[in-house]
């Protein structure tokens, strides 16, 4: 029988990156016909609708009533539902916020895990934030998630090592591993000069950062990193055939934010790198009306609708991500980026080092990532340094870039969204069949006497004894 799938999410048109993966998770869910019934978004609003199918609830982010009615709804419609339905929470601690309208104190997701297990309903939690030292509230909710929840997804290998840890203590049969969903393939070397020539960028080697900006992004390092490439390695013709674009607006949440004062600091850092870095630059609106061989630096001002986001990503030549959160667990924008068979040149964030170095150990410094995905630098000022020798590194070593593009996208190709969505079926499956399996054992039995055929405990003497034969053997030299 399919499944009903119930999200609970951000979703567009609000500027979201958790909206944007819930909307190509539930995009890639509707393929499968034959498992998955209907699915429906509850959206977490905060005046960004109005919204269309698949959204049929929306949730007033900083209305606790609102959170109340939809579990309600929720609830009231799986009843009445033929299929089962599955629920799938896209938890942020920022979208969470406690009824006093405290951003990221509240405990409405964990209010509702509760409520659909108490009415029987598969409940699964993305967690895309996943904090190594988490206070205490952080904590209590992830483990009250998991306490309430089915199982637990994350995108990293490295989070489920987190979640184990003694910092969270959660089982490790409660948490699952299902990789970020990539949206296109790897566009051929036609396709990106065809989309070069378009926008009239072609003979020019494009580096990229893409997406909502915020000063986590540390923009201001790249800034000043491609400055120091410019004047340290090109000549004046060199330089002329390279760009740096940075497209996509501030981040709509931050523009707001406490009267506008953060963006103004921010867009004032901004300037300040690129002052600095000695470079020309401009902003505009859209991209073929800007003069690419009069500056350094290329702004486009405005948000990115999906296909001109899939094209920018055909078009780059290296992508540049030097983020400052080092616990960040998920970016779409580095998932497509190997998706497209695109080099990514990215600081040391845990989502990264997993997908670029496969987890490995990361001293400090530069870093070609293990079966050269991508380049690891450091965040902050030693990105600066790091990321100019990068891209002298890339822009010279043309044979060693175009590997580097091949092992990206063999990455990159497992991760299309169809395998994640399948992956998440799959998962849904054994989870149900695990709740079957329990509910027919019959009788619970524990042990309530001492016994000579406990497995366990011959399984102890048994180790004891080994290792004091051996520690007898290495004191006298005789086998025991």
């Amino acid at each position: 029988m399919p499944y009903n799938i119930r999200i609970v999410s951000t979703y567009p048109p609000r500027r979201c990156g958790i909206g944007t993966f819930s909307r190509d998770l539930a995009t890639a869910l509707a393929h499968f016909t034959a498992e998955v019934g209907h699915i429906r978004i509850a959206a977490i609003d905060n005046g960004h609708g109005p919204y269309d199918i698949p959204v049929d609830l929306v949730i007033d982010q900083y209305r606790p009533k609102s959170w109340h009615d939809t579990i309600v709804h929720i609830c009231t419609r799986a009843a009445e539902a033929r299929n089962p339905t599955v629920v799938i929470l896209q938890h942020e601690f920022g979208l969470d916020p406690d009824a006093k309208g405290n951003d990221a104190q509240g405990a409405n997701f964990v209010e509702m895990a509760k409520a659909f297990r108490d009415r029987g309903l598969d409940t699964l939690v993305y967690l895309h934030t996943v904090l190594d030292e988490p206070d205490a509230h952080q904590r209590r909710i992830i483990q009250d998630l998991a306490k309430y929840s089915d199982g637990l997804i994350v995108t990293t290998e490295s989070a489920i090592q987190i979640l184990e840890s003694t910092t969270y203590g959660i089982a490790h049969e409660k948490l699952k591993h299902i990789d970020h969903g990539i949206r296109m393939q790897n566009p051929s070397q036609f396709n990106r000069l065809s989309i070069k020539q378009e926008y009239g960028l072609e003979d020019r080697f494009l580096i990229t950062t893409l997406g909502l900006l915020s000063p986590d992004k540390g923009v201001q390092y790249g800034i000043r990193a491609y400055g120091r490439f410019l004047h340290e390695s090109c000549t004046d013709a060199q330089r002329k055939q390279m760009v740096y674009l940075i497209a996509g607006q501030s981040h709509p949440e931050f523009v707001k934010a406490e009267g506008g004062e953060l963006h103004r600091q921010f867009v004032a850092t901004i300037e300040k790198a690129l002052d600095e870095a000695q470079v020309t630059w401009c902003r505009t609106k859209e991209l073929g009306s800007a003069g690419f061989a009069d500056y350094d630096v290329i702004f486009l001002d405005s948000f990115l609708d999906e296909n001109t986001l899939l094209r920018l990503y055909g078009a780059t030549n290296v992508m540049l991500l030097p983020y400052l959160n080092t616990q960040q667990i998920s970016s779409g924008i580095l998932a497509d980026t190997l998706g497209s068979g695109r080099i990514a040149v990215t600081t040391k964030f845990r989502y990264a080092r997993e997908l670029i170095h496969s987890n490995k150990k990361c001293p400090e410094g530069l870093i070609i990532g293990r079966y050269s995905r991508g380049i690891l630098v450091d965040p902050g000022e030693p990105a600066v340094e790091q990321i100019a020798q990068a891209l002298d590194y890339l822009v010279f070593s043309e044979k060693k870039r175009f590997m580097m593009e091949r092992q990206a996208h063999q990455r990159g190709y497992q991760m299309r969204w169809n395998n994640s969505a399948w992956a998440l079926l799959q998962y849904v499956d054994f989870i149900k069949d695990q709740k079957e399996i329990v509910t027919g054992r019959g009788l619970k039995f524990t042990r309530e006497k001492p016994s000579k055929l406990d497995v366990h405990k011959y399984r102890r003497i048994h180790v004891t004894t080994t290792v004091d034969a051996i520690t007898q053997e290495l004191k006298t030299g005789k086998p025991s």
